[in-house]
């Protein structure tokens, strides 16, 4: 399921770092996958970079404000 700005609007800025390593992380090893071609679905790495873009978005904004 995708993440919704609103919804990462609502949490704090430690709550969105830690999101953002966990999707990190999550983008490394689809990637990992994807060159080893074991990847089930291809789908999921641009559903990834798009959340944790998202999540950077959001935290970029708490950040400045």
């Amino acid at each position: 399921m995708a993440l919704k700005a609103k919804q990462l609007r609502e949490q704090s800025v430690d709550e969105l770092s830690a999101k953002e390593q966990e999707l990190a992380e999550q983008l490394f090893a689809l990637r990992l996958q994807k060159v080893t071609g074991q990847l089930e679905k291809p789908s999921k790495v641009s559903e990834v970079k798009r959340d944790l873009a998202r999540v950077l978005t959001v935290l970029n904004e708490k950040r400045s404000a």
